[in-house]
């Protein structure tokens, strides 16, 4: 072979191995962004799920390993009264108290939304409830409830209402509502100043093109700011939901899950069971059976989330 063939010959580029067109993809900078909070999630969220998981198909008890058991948990909860009213009660607390806060944080949001003068000092004032700790909200309502000295008995009892005072923690049913009304209290803040901010994305062209049209202020809600609030309306649920539905210092705080377990939640009732009791396993089975139920949350919020696509111009079928 003549050097001038050798001259003509060029050398085939050496390929790049994945490695190498991974580190200059820039499709793939955004994993390199999510790996350290992929980590956290996995090293604090994840693993302890998964040991939760584990641990209630064991009779583990404080002190001890526990060997594996499989469903016995979960069969001893099957025919566990307890553990059923406890459910009953979660979904009654939940239900309940999120429709509550939905109805009342949109209202708030939608009056909030207004020319109202000192906007901003009102706006900073229903962040009140829920910015203050949880135990302290808990210990205010503790004292409202008093059946001695609730400031409510001793005002309708002025006001001849009543001539009795009110046994708010001691009843059944009067201790639902009254944790029920504590819930509502302080996650309201959450819902409206949400849907606030999402109301504040709402263009003003809108508003006037529909009052031209002569639509008036239900039809303007119903036809334009409803369906623009809708994927804000399903994350803001969600959280809502799944903060009530795990809730667990408010009862805690306020009635231990008592009178004769009205209020007992499955939270405090796994906190009850795994760390009061020691039965670790039953306790960690407890907490596996919400999953479920937080699962059937976050579908809904992700359903609702599908209803973006008309707003890019996609079809939403």
């Amino acid at each position: 072979m003549t050097d001038a063939t050798l001259n003509n010959i060029k050398l085939a580029p050496r390929e790049a191995t994945t490695w190498q067109r991974l580190q200059v993809n820039r499709n793939w900078l955004g994993l390199w962004f999510m790996l350290p909070a992929a980590a956290f999630l996995i090293l604090f969220l994840a693993y302890p799920l998964g040991l939760g998981v584990w641990i209630s198909f064991t009779d583990a008890r404080i002190g001890r390993g526990g060997d594996f058991v499989g469903l016995e948990n979960y069969e001893w909860l099957w025919d566990d009264t307890v553990f059923w009213l406890s459910v009953f009660n979660t979904l009654l607390y939940t239900i309940v108290a999120s429709a509550f806060k939905f109805a009342v944080g949109l209202y708030l949001a939608l009056l909030l939304n207004q020319n109202l003068p000192f906007k901003a000092i009102l706006r900073a004032v229903v962040l009140i409830p829920f910015i203050v700790p949880t135990v302290l909200s808990a210990i205010a309502f503790w004292w409202l409830f008093d059946s001695q000295f609730s400031i409510i008995s001793w005002t309708l009892k002025k006001a001849g209402l009543i001539s009795t005072n009110i046994d708010f923690l001691g009843d059944v049913w009067n201790a639902r509502w009254s944790v029920i009304f504590a819930n509502i209290w302080r996650g309201v803040p959450f819902v409206a100043i949400t849907l606030l901010a999402g109301l504040q994305t709402v263009s003003p062209t809108l508003y006037e093109a529909a009052t031209i049209d002569g639509a008036n202020k239900w039809q303007i809600f119903r036809h334009v700011t409803y369906p623009l609030l809708t994927p804000i309306i399903a994350v803001v649920m969600t959280f809502s939901v799944l903060f009530t539905f795990t809730d667990f210092q408010l009862i805690w705080v306020l009635t231990r899950g008592g009178p004769v377990n009205a209020t007992q939640l499955m939270a405090t009732l796994s906190y009850q069971r795994a760390i009061l009791g020691g039965h670790l396993g039953e306790g960690a089975a407890i907490s596996t059976a919400m999953i479920p139920f937080l699962l059937a949350a976050i579908l809904i919020s992700w359903f609702g989330l599908q209803r973006r696509k008309w707003q890019q111009g996609e079809n939403n079928d």
